[in-house]
């Protein structure tokens, strides 16, 4: 099975390089910093903000690898802020990476994962498309619209043999949420509070989001296409009493 995967370089997207390729797929990570990809991955350098750069590499990648069975749209970004203090030039970049940088990407791929016999794509959505959480209009905009996004090429792509599913993680211990955490005026409560937001009372691994990935890739989830598989730590579906 040849992979790409997206933003492969970092938090989760490095998580999902590394399972895909224990369970023996031959993987290339697409990452504005190919340096970071591991020894175990072909690292290329991507941009999924510009179109030339994705079909560079897709090409590239389908060429060494002979062809592609599987697309990880994993590359994102995130952003703080309400409808009010986000600038339009924010919101716009938001969606260039987090929406557009799926489209760019799948359009490259898909003369590819027509030919295999056991395509699939799976996108990075997240709890943001599910949940209200405050001070992240942006990016949850753009998630709601990778989860819609999801549903339309599962039904667009199903009768040419192509299953698109997406991971729905929880807040993610990744470098990305360390960062956050590190300018908090008090670290230690802001992890504590992001604990506790998710009623499993821990943050969701980037292996556990691999994990997902990896199964919603691969021949065992065969039957399943259109569909988003929460890795939250019930976030999304429970309600426990205090």
């Amino acid at each position: 099975m040849s992979a790409v995967v997206t933003g492969g370089g970092s938090g989760i997207g490095l998580a999902v390089v590394r399972t895909l390729a224990e369970r023996g797929a031959t993987v290339a990570a697409l990452d504005l910093d190919p340096g970071a990809v591991p020894a175990e991955a072909l690292g290329m350098k991507c941009d999924v903000r510009d179109e030339d750069s994705v079909r560079a590499a897709v090409e590239e990648v389908a060429e060494r690898h002979g062809g592609i069975d599987v697309l990880v749209n994993n590359a994102g970004i995130g952003a703080q802020g309400t409808v009010e203090t986000n600038s339009y030039e924010e919101w716009h970049r938001v969606f260039d990476v987090n929406v557009l940088g799926i489209v760019r990407t799948t359009r490259a791929a898909l003369p590819h994962l027509r030919r295999s016999s056991c395509a699939s794509i799976v996108n990075t959505c997240s709890i943001a498309a599910t949940a209200g959480l405050p001070d992240r209009a942006a990016y949850s905009a753009s998630k709601g619209a990778v989860l819609s996004l999801t549903q339309a090429m599962a039904a667009d792509h199903l009768g040419e043999g192509i299953r698109v599913n997406c991971v729905n993680p929880g807040t993610a211990d990744t470098p990305w949420v360390r960062r956050l955490l590190s300018v908090a005026a008090d670290p230690d409560a802001e992890l504590a509070a992001l604990n506790a937001r998710q009623p499993s009372g821990r943050l969701v691994t980037a292996e556990e989001v691999a994990a997902a990935v990896a199964y919603l890739a691969g021949p065992s989830a065969g039957a399943t296409t259109g569909t988003s598989l929460a890795v939250d730590g019930g976030m999304q579906a429970l309600r426990l009493r205090k």
